[in-house]
């Protein structure tokens, strides 16, 4: 029999389809071998490694192997590691030791506690950072199966994702509401033009999430679309948080006694399951000491670092967000981290991730406000904290911060500078904002004051839209490449037809 060979392309299409097709529901596990069941993913690359996740359909041992070359010649096996139920049978693998700058080829396969068979390897790659200066490209967005919007196979599913893949990027940064854990899904939605909207719905996904089960079920539904599956395989991520994964506007002190969908009313114990999740069910560098913190930095190499914050997990109640002297936001200890990893940061350009905008203002109920903008006026509750890093960031001298968010389901570029600020101790800088990836289409926000924003660019919905479906195609994500010649950073903003919108070159300040 004369043998058939793959390319690297065709083996990652036929692994991911492979995964894909028993991810669906209403299969029965029938094999006599494991099967890994979701793909596979990468992230929070380095110059010298990165984590790499899979998952089995039971008890298994999971094994990672590596290579420089997508035939695995000098293939490294790394120590093999058990999975199991306390994870839901998902293993993440730090890979360690790999060179800086260097396409890697990995593949995952699960071997049966009991008897040694395995399942048929799934392939992945990353390019981990560089040590030395080269160019940079890499794309981010939020918002995933939000509003409703699930998977229609019949449309494309996913399809943003297939566009970002097109691109290549080194990276994608995913900037908050990575599912939708308070959104339910119905079989068919009836769209504007009378046609059908028909979702995949899973057991999960068709009831609000309150147990760590059905949260885990919340990622694995999308990684049941095809586009996604295929992407995960072929690009790292750098995931962050903001509210959907737990519940809508969450905070640590709420309890959800007026939402009769919620037999667990306490948000924090709630955030707590779907804290859990989001690290088992993404490929997260976590802290040995805090396991389920989402603030971290990600260094990409002499020209960039990400600086992942969280805006969720240590903030006071949502009130009408007017506290003289300030309510709790980022928090004590993430201020610090944040302040301390900024001045030691030599890369070029400083990208803080941020899960909620700075100046739009985001409305938690008639009274309440999520995030730090309250309406025009001096520094009041959560402004305190936005205050604080905006004016430690000038008078530490730390130079090219750029802050990257979505949360608000359109997309747009913003300028803060002090000239048009009430308060003015902070050098300016640029705000960009994207999404949905795969969610309804909203907008446009009203604007505070405080610090400036000056709106240089958006799309959004026409007045009276809401809620436009992924059909419609108003679904954004940004891409940002960095030239190490210049150094300059361009900010392009996107949409799923893989239209730019709009772009920007930020000279960055060399000293």
């Amino acid at each position: 029999m004369p043998r058939i060979t793959f390319s690297r392309r065709e083996a990652l299409l036929g692994s991911v389809a492979l995964a894909g097709g028993l991810a669906m529901p209403g299969l029965v596990r029938a094999q006599s071998r494991p099967v890994i069941t979701h793909g596979v993913q990468s992230g929070d690359v380095a110059h010298d490694g990165a984590v790499v996740w899979g998952r089995a359909d039971r008890e298994a041992e999971m094994w990672v192997e590596w290579s420089t070359s997508d035939s695995f010649r000098d293939v490294h096996l790394m120590p093999r590691l058990p999975v199991g139920s306390p994870t839901d049978n998902t293993g993440k693998m730090a890979l360690t030791g790999l060179p800086s700058d260097q396409e890697i080829f990995y593949r995952v396969t699960m071997a049966d506690l009991s008897d040694g068979t395995k399942s048929e390897p799934v392939v992945g790659h990353f390019r981990t950072a560089p040590n030395a200066m080269r160019d940079i490209s890499f794309v981010w967005s939020g918002d995933t199966v939000g509003q409703g919007w699930g998977i229609d196979e019949d449309r494309g599913g996913m399809k943003t994702y297939a566009t970002m893949l097109q691109h290549r990027p080194d990276f994608f940064l995913h900037s908050g509401d990575t599912v939708y854990s308070d959104g339910p899904l119905q079989e068919q939605v009836e769209l504007a033009d009378g046609t059908m909207w028909k979702n995949i719905v899973t057991e999960a996904k068709s009831k609000v999430a309150e147990t760590l089960d059905e949260y885990r079920g919340q990622h694995l539904y999308n990684m049941m679309d095809k586009n996604v599956l295929a992407f995960n395989a072929e690009v790292p991520i750098i995931a962050q948080w903001d509210d959907h994964e737990v519940t809508n506007n969450w905070y640590p002190n709420e309890m959800l006694d007026a939402d009769d969908r919620y037999t667990v009313k306490s948000a924090r114990l709630l955030a707590a399951r779907a804290g859990q999740a989001f690290h088992e069910m993404l490929p997260t560098r976590q802290n040995l000491a805090e396991p389920r913190r989402i603030y971290r930095k990600v260094a990409y190499g002499p020209l960039l670092d990400v600086f992942v914050i969280d805006m969720r997990t240590y903030r006071g109640n949502n009130t009408a967000n007017t506290e003289e002297g300030g309510t709790p936001f980022l928090g004590a200890e993430q201020m610090a981290w944040l302040k301390r990893e900024l001045t030691n940061s030599a890369a070029t350009w400083k990208v803080i991730a941020s899960d909620m905008p700075i100046g739009m203002m985001v409305r938690d109920g008639e009274t309440g406000m999520e995030n730090g903008a309250n309406g025009d006026g001096p520094v009041l509750g959560r402004e305190a904290d936005v205050a604080a890093m905006l004016s430690f960031i000038k008078h530490a001298a730390i130079k090219n911060t750029v802050w990257l968010t979505a949360d608000v389901h359109y997309t747009a570029a913003h300028h803060y500078s002090p000239d048009r600020a009430v308060f003015q101790d902070f050098e300016p800088f640029w705000e960009f904002v994207s999404g949905p990836l795969h969610a309804g289409t909203f907008g446009p926000s009203e604007y505070d004051n405080t610090f400036g924003p000056e709106v240089r660019f958006t799309k959004h919905p026409d007045e009276g839209q809401a809620n436009l479906p992924p059909s419609d195609g108003m679904q954004f994500f940004g891409k940002v490449d960095i030239s190490a010649e210049t150094k300059v950073m361009t900010v392009s903003l996107m949409d799923r037809e893989d239209v730019k919108l709009w772009s920007t070159d930020i000279e960055p300040v060399l000293a």
